[in-house]
């Protein structure tokens, strides 16, 4: 459609030119054309239960019996004895017992209770930090390098001065907890904060997104992805700061968590406890993944466009 002086509009028909250019125009406009409506659509379908357990059930449960199968045949060869090396069936009846004891839900809870509250205190304390470390020059060059040094210090390191400054009780749970996952889950956030295009936040700025408005609707929603693997990080250490505190610092006040129940396995020389009780950290461990963090992921990427559908 062009227009002259007169006010006439003259319509140009550009499909009725045979130029090669003209063509190449058009293949062009084709392509982008298919490409915004292949962005467009939304795939409504669900996947057949059939491939969704040959493709995502079948993998793990195979891997499980391998590793049956392999420690069974390791346990019929002798390679070591059997206080040192129980077969599956010692520990099955190690959980049969603790099930039939009515203790096996104690022992999990016990610590799945202490690790997510846990947790939920260093993500509201390093959420926060993370903000201040990536939007302050000062306070990131101040305390940014101490960060990244309390991510690599082991969680072991701060038993026992929390049980010197604490005593043997649930504070001193939560602080190991809090020293090992507040600098992943900040770090994490400053991770994510680091990689918003800048774009974004001139845009922000321009549109009236200011300080606590920024934050809120520019700043975590761009950072979202990174911010999220700083959160798998930051229950990782959770968890482990969590084991290696009730491993150590044991007492009747404290419950028998599953630390505890590790702990007590090496004392009392059972190994078919000390391997139940690795198998329920374990177990606890991929459960949150799959049941908290996975579904989040997915549902970050596929809002991004950043899911591939399979």
């Amino acid at each position: 459609m062009a227009s002259t002086d007169n006010g006439v509009d003259i319509e140009v028909d550009v499909t009725k030119n045979d130029s090669p250019a003209a063509r190449a125009a058009q293949d062009d406009l084709a392509g982008l054309e298919a490409g915004l409506d292949a962005l467009d659509s939304v795939q409504v379908g669900r996947t057949p239960l059939r491939e969704t357990l040959v493709r995502k059930v079948l993998p793990p449960v195979t891997a499980v019996a391998l590793v049956l199968v392999v420690w069974q045949l390791l346990v019929w060869a002798e390679v070591a004895p059997d206080y040192k090396l129980p077969s599956p069936s010692d520990v099955w009846g190690e959980l049969r017992r603790s099930w039939l004891q009515g203790t096996l839900f104690d022992y999990i809870w016990t610590s799945v209770s202490r690790g997510l509250l846990g947790f939920l205190l260093a993500l509201a304390i390093g959420t926060p930090l993370g903000l201040l470390v990536a939007r302050v020059r000062f306070v990131r060059a101040a305390i940014g390098p101490i960060l990244s040094g309390l991510q690599s210090l082991p969680s072991v390191a701060w038993v026992p001065p929390a049980v010197i400054w604490l005593g043997l009780n649930d504070s001193m749970m939560y602080a190991v907890i809090l020293l090992g996952a507040v600098p992943s889950v900040a770090n994490g956030l400053v991770s994510g904060i680091d990689q918003i295009p800048p774009l974004f936040l001139r845009a922000g700025r321009t549109l009236g997104a200011t300080g606590l408005r920024e934050a809120r609707h520019i700043v975590m929603p761009a950072a979202l992805p990174g911010y999220l693997a700083g959160l798998k990080q930051g229950w990782a250490f959770s968890w482990r700061s969590l084991m290696a505190a009730e491993i150590i610092a044991t007492s009747p006040d404290l419950g028998i968590g599953l630390g505890q129940l590790l702990e007590h396995g090496r004392t009392n020389s059972s190994m078919s406890q000390v391997f139940l009780a690795i198998f329920l950290i374990l177990l606890v461990g991929i459960a949150i993944d799959l049941l908290i963090f996975s579904p989040l992921e997915r549902r970050v990427l596929r809002g991004r466009g950043l899911l591939v559908t399979r």
